[in-house]
């Protein structure tokens, strides 16, 4: 590769981006290729413990401005620690999930507007995914796949905060056609999975040229 490639993947709860990481990954070592994969909120220590706040059904009283923060703050530490210094390697990063969640759940669902992506701007400065899955399934149909007792704090939240996250991610992806790729994650894991796969390759082409 000439270049470090930048991946992440997207999609309201419950919309099967679990299960397509999770071929992602097995894509990439069908090929015999070593990738890094990470996650948001997390993936450093300092991360992954302000995740646990993030997520946690106990902070109900967490304000909505705090709570984008505290996401921009995990973001900052695992650019720099993680994210940057590996496409700076040339290697391949998948994440789950990167900015556009703050922007759909915070902007949108916390209706915090632009604020977000001012305060992201500076967590992740140019760094940003040179393409970006983004699994669209209907959100009232999502939810129910996720059982109640193991949802998590923003899991928790009603149908219309949900909803307001999804047009937040239609919206993001009419402003991005380079960058996102939009999946109808209504189909089957398979079709899915081929869809993905194909942009994959095309993808990969593009850094090896």
């Amino acid at each position: 590769m000439k270049k470090g490639l930048f991946i992440s993947i997207e999609g309201p709860d419950g919309s099967g981006k679990s299960t397509q990481i999770e071929n992602i990954k097995q894509f990439f070592k069908d090929k015999d290729i070593d990738i890094v994969f990470t996650r948001e909120p997390g993936g450093t220590p300092i991360g992954e413990r302000i995740r646990e706040i993030i997520l946690d059904k106990n902070c109900k009283e967490m304000d909505s401005m705090t709570e984008a923060m505290l996401y921009a703050a995990a973001r900052a530490q695992h650019v720099n620690q993680v994210i940057r210094p590996a496409l700076e390697q040339k290697k391949i990063v998948v994440c789950d999930r990167f900015v556009d969640s703050s922007i759909a759940y915070q902007g949108y669902g916390r209706r915090l507007g632009e604020s977000v992506a001012i305060i992201n701007g500076f967590a992740i400065g140019d760094c940003m995914p040179d393409v970006t899955f983004l699994m669209k399934l209907d959100p009232t149909v999502g939810r129910k796949r996720i059982d109640e007792k193991q949802q998590d704090r923003l899991e928790m939240e009603k149908d219309a905060f949900h909803v307001s996250v999804f047009k937040g991610y239609l919206d993001i992806e009419k402003k991005n056609p380079q960058r996102i790729v939009g999946i109808d994650a209504s189909r089957s894991i398979n079709e899915i999975k081929l869809d993905i796969y194909k942009k994959l390759e095309e993808v990969l082409k593009s850094v090896a040229e």
